[in-house]
């Protein structure tokens, strides 16, 4: 659309910024969350920065980058107008390929509408048992460590889980121990991202020896897939996706694995984050778990959102999607402000979930928000996790159900007790703790026979 001059607000001019920050943020020793933080404080909810010198004119100069985090402008961006704000790039591109995570423009449509209907209402009931599996193996390994107080790191325990989740889902085979050795592969790309240099090819050679593990993996559930082998699940979302290529020729073998590692990637790191972060969370206020435990009796309506609220206000603070970029090929009116095509844009929710206006005492962590009438704001826009829009990550049910089904087992059986905590948020494709969780368990004998 053109936008008419003098019909609106040029944007708020760019702040001056703490030179600390930016100096950390650009020699890679800071954050960027302390540098759009700081311009939110400074800008409100639709604000401009620019990462290096010269006037804001289209030509030589560098055009300011705009942070979005209110919600209108959340909406307008995400939901109402994607087309005139599309994703350019992905960050995980070099692991995930042209995966649905990474495609754009028709070849997105295509392989968004195949695996949309996977996760979905009825598509959804495939993987309960999948995920049940998954859920009672981890709670066995937990009531082993219990009884013997061998300490377990509660991140690595949660990826375990999501990994297993995913792979029955993905092949119907449970995770095996060589699979689950070859796929920490995954993780160790995924935490290398925002270290690796600019340069693609150098990116990849300084994970080839990751990328080649994950690609002999792929390669092995592909070839199963097609011999039609399936798991005692049954067959997996990965048929689904080798029968494609017998209709769809862009469904090569590459595609296909591009598709596997972003679910894989997409399936599990999300999730064990939130599961991490939600234990340390409740190791910092045990009243919370007591709260929802009390709400109701095992597989009641009330327990599940009891323990669906604990999940979602994790996901406030810790949003899976901490922040979604996206470039202007229009230009356009956001929030009365002009942007000009060629801009880039980076809607942030972890800021828009912290705002206090939205969200009173917006550090403190407070399930009831989600239970109780008039405890969460009800604006499009104001609570994101998963993003919004056409573009929404496509797992959301399931990575919801997964997490209250997985905690559904875990909090009424165990006592969990921390023998350090990180000290501080790593920001990558998501926002995970940075650093290990060590912890020991403990049964919850009066807990569990009540509910025996």
């Amino acid at each position: 659309m053109a936008v008419e001059a003098g019909a609106v607000r040029l944007l708020p001019p760019v702040p001056e910024l703490d030179p600390s920050v930016v100096e950390r943020w650009s020699a890679g020793g800071g954050e960027l969350v302390e540098l759009l933080a700081e311009v939110c404080g400074r800008l409100g909810g639709v604000g401009a920065f620019r990462l290096g010198g010269g006037p804001a004119d289209g030509g030589a100069g560098v055009r300011p980058t705009v942070l979005v985090t209110s919600p209108e402008a959340i909406q307008h961006v995400l939901a109402q107008h994607p087309q005139r704000y599309v994703k350019r790039s992905h960050r995980a591109r070099l692991l995930i390929g042209d995966g649905v995570l990474a495609a754009t423009g028709e070849a997105w449509k295509r392989q968004r509408r195949l695996l949309q209907s996977q996760f979905t209402g009825t598509g959804m009931r495939r993987y309960e048992q999948r995920i049940a599996g998954a859920a009672r193996a981890t709670a066995a390994r937990w009531a082993a460590y219990a009884r013997t107080g061998e300490v377990l790191d509660v991140g690595e325990e949660m990826r375990r889980f999501a990994l297993d989740t995913i792979w029955r889902s993905l092949t119907g085979y449970p995770l095996d121990a060589d699979t689950e050795g070859e796929l920490a592969a995954v993780a160790a790309v995924v935490a290398a991202l925002p270290t690796l240099p600019a340069d693609s090819a150098d990116a990849g050679d300084a994970v080839a020896a990751d990328l080649a593990r994950i690609d002999s993996v792929a390669a092995h559930a592909i070839a199963a897939a097609r011999r039609g082998a399936a798991g005692p699940d049954g067959p997996g979302l990965l048929q689904l996706l080798v029968e494609a290529s017998t209709e769809r020729p862009e469904y090569t073998d590459r595609l296909i694995r591009d598709e596997l590692v972003t679910l894989l990637v997409a399936g599990h790191e999300t999730t064990a984050s939130t599961l991490t972060w939600l234990y340390l969370l409740l190791d910092r206020h045990p009243e919370a778990r007591e709260r929802a435990l009390a709400a109701g009796d095992a597989g009641s309506p009330e327990r599940g959102e009891a323990v669906r609220a604990l999940v979602s206000e994790t996901l406030r603070l810790y949003p899976s999607a901490w922040i979604l970029p996206r470039h202007a090929v229009e230009d356009d009116v956001l929030s009365g402000y002009a942007v000009e095509a060629g801009t880039d844009v980076l809607v942030c929710p972890y800021l828009a979930h912290r705002d206090p206006v939205l969200w009173p005492d917006p550090e403190r962590f407070d399930p009831p928000r989600f239970t109780t009438p008039g405890g969460r704001p009800t604006l499009s826009g104001a609570y994101v996790p998963f993003g919004i829009g056409p573009r929404a990550c496509l797992g959301l049910q399931f990575a919801l159900r997964e997490s209250t089904v997985l905690l559904e087992h875990l909090l009424p059986a165990h006592a969990l007790t921390f023998r350090s905590v990180p000290e501080k948020a790593a920001y990558s494709i998501t926002v995970r703790p940075a650093g290990p969780t060590p912890a020991t368990l403990t049964p919850a004998p009066d807990r569990a026979a009540q509910e025996r």
